[in-house]
Parts: structure tokens; sequence; C-alpha cells
């Protein structure tokens, strides 16, 4: 049972790390500032709204002290979240339990190791159906940095 339990442990951690892993980023020299400009616009032209702000860079500094920690993770970070009712009718069409990737985000972070890059990026999707929501994040993240 003790080794049952340790390998259910094992294989969650494993497939948290490999979660993690599985996104697709840019980078571009651009500020912040202006990648976040281009975001909003991308969406906005896409016909979509979005739904929230995460404010993530700032929380994480906000909030570094109270839980033991000095390090600054990002310098910036927000990530935007959205959803299109086209697709994700389509998907869940498809699939009802797409509804778990609902709403879409797309990040956009700057590292205190690299202060002139702003990172632009989103998680990456299952085979099927998802792939046309993960084309249209790809749209939109390369179109709001000019690529």
């Amino acid at each position: 049972m003790r080794q049952l339990m340790i390998g259910m442990c094992l294989a969650a951690l494993t497939a948290t790390t490999v979660q993690a892993q599985d996104m697709v980023t840019y980078t571009t020299d651009q500020p912040f500032e202006d990648v976040i400009f281009g975001l909003e616009n991308a969406i906005i032209d896409q016909g979509l709204v979005i739904d929230a702000t995460s404010h993530v860079g700032d929380m994480l500094e906000r909030t570094k002290g109270d839980v033991g920690s000095d390090v600054t993770i990002f310098t910036k970070a927000d990530v935007y979240s959205f959803c299109s009712a086209a697709v994700s009718r389509k998907v869940m069409e498809a699939d009802p339990m797409n509804i778990v990737f609902c709403p879409y985000d797309i990040f956009v972070a700057v590292s205190p190791d690299t202060p002139d890059q702003t990172m632009i990026g989103y998680r990456t999707y299952p085979e099927g159906p998802m792939q046309e929501v993960q084309a249209l994040l790809d749209t939109i993240a390369k179109t709001a940095i000019g690529q």
C-alpha cells in the first residue's frame, strides 16, 4: 500500500511538471507596456472581450514577505483571460468536458534576469478540437508582438 501511495505521488508530480512545461512562448525586446497594448488590441480585433486581467507579478511581489521569501520572480507579469463564444461552442459540442479549458489565458511577463525582454505565451492544448483554440491564441500572441 505504501509503495502504491508513493507511486501515485510521483506520478502526480511528474504530471504537474510536464503540464507546466507544455506552453508556447515568444520573446521580444518590446517593453512590457507595448506588448500589453498589443495584446489587448489583438484580443479586441478578434471580436473578443477581455473577461479578466490578473496582475500576477504584482501579487507575487506584494506577498513575497508574507510567505517568507525575498525572491522577485517577475518584475512585471499579467495574465489576460477571455473566451470566444463561437470557438468555445464548437470545441464543447465536440466534447463538453473541454469546458475545463475555458476561459483562455495569455500571459505577458518580464523576468528580473532578462529585464530588456518581454515574454508572451499560453499553455498548449490537447490534440483534436482544442487545436483550434491553440491556433487562435497563437495568432493573438504573435499579433501582439507584430509577428
